[in-house]
């Protein structure tokens, strides 16, 4: 009976185990995820302002796509946290 007992807490503690490894996983994601949202915005931020640089006179079209392509990368990101939770 003893042994019994013994048997149901070590297969507890390995389930406890499992699910703390899972939950470091999912924060590893989500640092990931952060991480590659900041790039990609840099990344179209900078290359927004090099082409209005090079064209002033299409600075309009380029940062009015260059929010709507950030916003999506948002969105995409923050989606993505909440799916990893």
């Amino acid at each position: 009976m003893i042994s019994m007992k013994v048997e149901i807490q070590n297969r507890i503690c390995l389930i406890n185990i499992y699910k703390n490894q899972i939950s470091m996983y999912n924060l590893i994601g989500a640092g990931l995820i952060v991480i590659g949202g900041g790039i990609g915005l840099g990344q179209i931020g900078g290359k927004a302002m090099e082409g209005i640089a090079r064209q002033p006179e299409a600075a309009g079209k380029i940062q009015t796509a260059m929010i709507i392509i950030g916003a999506l990368l948002e969105g995409l990101a923050f989606g993505a946290l909440i799916l990893g939770k």
